[in-house]
């Protein structure tokens, strides 16, 4: 993961490009996330965990 740049001397950052994740139920209680333009990588789990209360 790259980490956005800082210029020296000012509070001014870059801002890193968004990364786009998609989930894909590819059979019940099976989902995969896949990471924009990465084919190689992406990460298969059976317990997903919803952040909002």
């Amino acid at each position: 993961m790259d980490v956005p740049a800082r210029r020296e001397g000012t509070e001014d950052t870059l801002e890193e490009p968004a990364v786009s994740v998609t989930s894909h139920e590819t059979r019940p209680g099976k989902v995969v996330f896949t990471e924009q333009n990465n084919s190689d990588g992406w990460i298969a789990t059976d317990l997903i965990v919803d952040l909002e209360p």
